[in-house]
């Protein structure tokens, strides 16, 4: 029999990404023992009742000595805070991980409390639902995804085949990135299209009594697509774009340079402006389609 890559895996925070592991690494049997901590009673009984954790609490000396992977699963703006918090209680030679959707930000919170010895391999899956909590996590939610792992220059070697391993043995497919160039990229697949959406569906929240009711009630497939990406968590969402801000707001400037030109367009009648614009945009779509990630 094969022996697990690692011993005890501590999934700091258990909401719908790291329970999602949980159950892929407990599926594919790749550490011996899980265990979480959460400031939350309830999603840590909830953990315990899943089986996505052999043990759970809010305290870091009771869970975070001898994991030999430790993976941030929080909200960013919270993860400063659980570095200092479960710095002291590393284990010489683990390595710690996240799954946070901005990496520049964590690796400035987090690698000061990171004891000599302990390694950090950053990392941040491209998957994910609109829902949260550890009861909303399942273990192929990373099959056929790409994970992005960002480790700085120098980083050890060995961690970051570990880290790889797990992710590969889940299903996903690697790229190793460097930080910057990744909070760039995910500024225009992520950050801008769930800023769009919160606006659109805020736009229709703020009309008046009828109307709104019936956009709820005729509400096409592409506005119903924004809703479901508007119901993302709003913590996690309000730190990504405080965390990423420059990122995101360059990717805004020139999104909306690029609105500003099809409302011309549409002012002055340029069809053949916006046909340009819509076959180009087909491209990308057959382009995702082909690449699976659809």
């Amino acid at each position: 029999m094969t022996a697990p890559l690692f011993d005890t895996v501590c999934f700091v925070g258990i909401g719908l990404i790291n329970s999602s592991i949980a159950r892929a690494v407990r599926q594919e049997g790749l550490a011996r023992r899980l265990v979480t901590l959460d400031t939350s009673a309830k999603a840590r009984q909830t953990a315990l009742e899943l089986g996505v954790a052999d043990a759970a609490s809010d305290d870091p000396a009771a869970v975070v000595p001898g994991a030999d992977l430790v993976i941030i699963g929080t909200p960013v703006g919270a993860v400063e805070t659980v570095a200092r918090t479960i710095g002291p209680h590393l284990s010489a030679g683990a390595i710690v991980s996240d799954v946070g959707s901005v990496k520049i930000a964590v690796i400035r919170d987090v690698t000061p409390y990171l004891p000599e010895g302990v390694h950090f391999v950053p990392g941040h899956p491209i998957a994910g639902t609109e829902h949260s909590g550890p009861e909303s996590g399942f273990a192929d939610l990373f099959r056929g995804r790409w994970c992005i792992l960002t480790p700085l220059p120098g980083t050890d070697g060995p961690a970051i085949e570990k880290v790889t391993a797990l992710w590969t043995a889940m299903g996903s497919m690697i790229e190793v990135m460097d930080p910057s160039h990744h909070d760039q990229v995910l500024a225009i697949t992520s950050h801008l299209p769930h800023l769009i959406a919160y606006t659109i569906v805020g736009t229709a929240n703020d009309l008046q009594g009828h109307l709104q009711q019936e956009v709820i009630k005729f509400s096409a497939s592409g506005f119903r697509d924004f809703t479901r990406i508007a119901a993302s968590d709003p913590i996690m969402w309000r730190d990504i774009f405080l965390s990423n801000k420059d990122a995101v707001l360059e990717v805004i400037q020139r999104f909306t340079e690029d609105l500003t030109a099809l409302q011309r367009a549409i002012r002055w009648g340029e069809g053949e402006v916006l046909e340009k614009r819509f076959t180009e945009t087909r491209a990308i779509r057959r382009a995702i389609v082909d690449a699976r990630q659809a």
